[in-house]
């Protein structure tokens, strides 16, 4: 796999119809401290949760940890 280069127009043709999330996105996941942070808090998590302090740290959001998504449909429908 080629190295990117930050420099090349090229290595950014997949952002040329990207949204501002999309490249905030970009932005964040590039910040060691973010990253570092992260995978800081998935290791130390027993269902590997994100925190809400961590999503309001880094005004993020994230989608739902897959287990939680069952758990509120299990109890939208009563099982």
């Amino acid at each position: 796999m080629p190295e990117f280069d930050w420099r090349s127009p090229e290595s950014y043709k997949s952002l040329q119809d990207a949204d501002v999330t999309d490249i905030a996105w970009e932005c964040l996941r590039r910040n060691a401290d973010y990253r570092r942070e992260y995978e800081a808090m998935i290791a130390s998590s027993p269902d590997g949760a994100v925190t809400e302090e961590f999503r309001r740290k880094w005004g993020i959001c994230f989608r739902p940890y897959p287990a939680e998504v069952v758990r509120r449909a299990d109890d939208l429908l009563g099982a």
